[in-house]
């Protein structure tokens, strides 16, 4: 199963795509009501890094999404 490409508004300090702020999943906006936890991963090679984030909505669901920064793409972790 693959990750779903999802759209997401975020705050952009001093790098791009920095924190998020709300996502669209199936055309339903979820606001970020926390942010659990978030890490890095990088990929072997030059394959490039995703910045992971598990997050609370407001819609009381744990999500976990990621920012590609080689695709520059924001993606909803199917686990």
């Amino acid at each position: 199963m693959s990750d779903e490409r999802i759209e997401v508004v975020a705050y952009s300090g001093y790098r791009d795509e920095e924190c998020p702020r709300s996502f669209m999943i199936q055309g339903k906006k979820i606001e970020v009501a926390a942010i659990l936890s978030m890490w890095n991963e990088e990929r072997l090679g030059n394959k490039g890094r995703k910045r992971v984030f598990r997050i609370k909505g407001n819609d009381g669901y744990e999500y976990k999404i990621y920012y590609d920064e080689k695709m520059k793409q924001w993606f909803l972790a199917k686990e």
